[in-house]
């Protein structure tokens, strides 16, 4: 039996720092990185939380403000940045296709969050791995071979157990959970093939103004009047989605990545809690024994990934899906920004 050991990594690495060979800087050890990633991934889950408490309103109404409010901050960190970046796209049709799906990676999982339990909209989410996987063929020219493609079939059944009896009859926000997935994925697949050319501000700035522009106008008509409670909850919103990807950020620059993506289905757990303790959702078994072959089969394409991939377009991957807000940078932006921190090299 071949024991794991992942590619590339030093025989020891010391949990409360390490030092950057490339940079020399001494960075924080991977115990901490992966508690930020935590507080991350559950900053996340308060945010999908919001979301779904809300009262009855569009889901581009909810859109547009929680990214306007997310807007704001990430304005203000620019107006202080001393580094200036290019807005014009090198390739322009990838660029508009990335603002599309993550366009609507949001309003799906938002649409799916208020008409779904929260273990089933994870469960469903979690499938991006699964579509990730098989789109990175044809754009990346990935060479998956027989045990991704076993991992991915299983993933797949794992879809199927969730949706249950539900599954000759989907609902609208089934359909919606799937369709996040599926841009979730093209999100990741597009932003592995694209990052390393283009700056760090046309991969976050041109998919805000399309949100705010595309949500702003259904606003003409499907506008409802919001009590300042709302107002504010909206805000939050905006405001964790900030905070989420900024401690992602912080995680996947300080630590491999191998040793943050899976925590990714922490999230899982906040569902069950959050739902049983402020909604009242019971999850059923066929959502939590699906759930658990979606989340054992994207493990495994993680650790043959690790094994065998140049691209590693999953590990890559800092969320599974778009939130209302800037967009974690993507590891290849931080490879293309000569002047930023470098990442491990054993990435």
């Amino acid at each position: 039996m071949v024991a794991f050991q992942p590619l590339s990594e030093p025989t020891t690495i010391n949990p409360t720092s390490h030092r950057d060979t490339k940079t020399n800087v001494t960075k924080p050890g991977i115990a901490k990185c992966t508690l930020v990633a935590l507080s991350g991934f559950a900053v996340f889950s308060a945010h999908d939380a919001l979301i779904k408490a809300l009262p009855d309103y569009s889901v581009f109404q909810i859109g547009f403000f929680s990214v306007l409010f997310s807007f704001v901050p990430f304005t203000l960190f620019l107006a202080v940045s001393r580094k200036e970046f290019s807005l014009r796209p090198k390739n322009t049709k990838l660029v508009a296709i990335r603002c599309c799906s993550i366009l609507g990676s949001m309003l799906f999982a938002f649409y799916a969050f208020r008409n779904l339990p929260l273990t089933q909209v994870y469960a469903l989410i979690f499938s991006a791995p699964l579509i990730i996987t098989v789109l990175a063929i044809p754009i990346l020219g990935e060479k998956v071979k027989l045990f991704r493609w076993m991992a991915v079939l299983i993933g797949f059944a794992g879809v199927i157990v969730v949706l249950g009896a539900q599954f000759g009859s989907l609902g609208m926000g089934h359909i919606a959970g799937i369709l996040c997935a599926l841009c979730s994925a093209t999100t990741a697949v597009v932003t592995r093939k694209i990052g390393a050319s283009e700056s760090t501000l046309t991969l976050i700035v041109y998919p805000l103004l399309i949100n705010l522009s595309i949500c702003g106008l259904a606003l003409i008509k499907v506008y409802k009047p919001m009590p300042g409670i709302v107002l504010l909850a909206m805000c939050a919103i905006g405001l964790f989605a900030v905070m989420g990807q900024s401690l992602l950020i912080y995680a996947y620059r300080n630590a491999p990545a191998q040793y943050i993506a899976p925590f990714q289905y922490s999230q899982m757990i906040w569902a069950v809690i959050i739902g049983m303790v402020f909604f009242s959702e019971i999850p059923q078994l066929n959502i939590l024994l699906g759930a658990s072959i979606i989340i054992a089969s994207g493990i495994l394409i993680v650790w043959r990934e690790m094994q065998v991939s140049s691209n590693k377009p999953i590990l890559n991957t800092r969320n599974f899906r778009s939130v209302s807000g800037p967009q974690a940078f993507s590891r290849e932006s931080d490879r293309a920004e000569v002047n930023d921190e470098q990442p491990q090299k054993n990435e």
